[in-house]
């Protein structure tokens, strides 16, 4: 697919993905989500590629939705944009490898919403995260989903009310993100996490990242009865006898992805 707003590229077992549409500050325009839709279902099949950075060029993350878009439209206007939106936070949970969020400055509407839902987050010390909806009359609804999800109910409902922007610090107290970073390590700090990542078998990694959300919403006695079942089965693969045996002999694993 030739990306018109969007990067792709790979190096070694790591991809990284940039929105690409700085002068209208990375809004998710229909075209823009369609392509990261492509690109995430690409990379889902790919054996080799264990970690994705999704990181945004120019100076903010993302703005959210592209408002162009989204007046004098209709019913059908309206759901396909929140259907593609939707298709693409269920596409980021649901691939195999770990998705880190790289985020020099400001993320607002469905861009916070898109931090996140990404299964990590990287923070420059500029960041700064909103949910502005209801200052313009559309409350941040889809954006709530991934808010109620990632931090506490009163910090969501305070970021989703009154529409402040909470900076980076702020926004690692709550657990938006993992880390605050210098603005100019950024890069350096989210590639290290990634890094650490990608020494892991990838096999593991994708069953690590389905058992984590499958399980987090469950009770108790089912998520326990889900886990030990994962992990017996987990435990029959190659790599996982391979990583057993090289810690108990002191040796480097090889991994197979089997």
């Amino acid at each position: 697919m030739d990306y018109k707003e969007i990067l792709c590229e790979t190096d070694g077992a790591i991809c990284t993905l940039t929105l690409n549409n700085p002068e209208k500050i990375n809004a998710l325009s229909k075209n823009m989500v369609a392509e990261l839709i492509h690109a995430f279902s690409t990379v889902s099949t790919d054996e080799d590629i264990k970690a994705v950075i999704l990181k945004a060029a120019g100076k903010h993350f993302c703005a959210g939705h592209f408002m162009a878009e989204m007046v004098d439209g209709d019913m059908k206007t309206y759901k396909f944009i929140f259907d593609q939106c939707t298709r693409l936070m269920t596409l980021i949970h649901e691939i195999p490898q770990v998705v880190i969020a790289q985020v020099q400055s400001i993320a607002t509407a469905a861009g916070c919403q898109l931090v996140a839902w990404c299964d990590l987050a990287v923070a420059g010390e500029n960041a700064q995260f909103a949910t502005p909806g209801v200052k313009i009359g559309l409350f941040c609804t889809t954006p709530m989903v991934a808010l109620t999800r990632a931090i506490g109910r009163k910090a969501a409902m305070e970021m989703l009310m009154t529409g402040r922007y909470f900076p980076a610090l702020e926004a690692k107290e709550l657990g938006l993100v993992n880390k605050v970073v210098p603005n100019e390590n950024l890069d350096d700090e989210t590639r290290k996490m990634a890094l650490q990542i990608v020494e892991a078998s990838g096999l593991v990694i994708g069953i690590g990242k389905q058992a984590f959300y499958a399980q987090i919403d469950q009770a108790d006695a089912a998520a326990w009865n889900y886990a030990k079942h994962t992990i017996t089965l987990n435990n029959l693969a190659k790599d996982a006898q391979n990583g057993i045996k090289a810690f108990l002999n002191k040796e480097t694993p090889e991994w197979h992805n089997k």
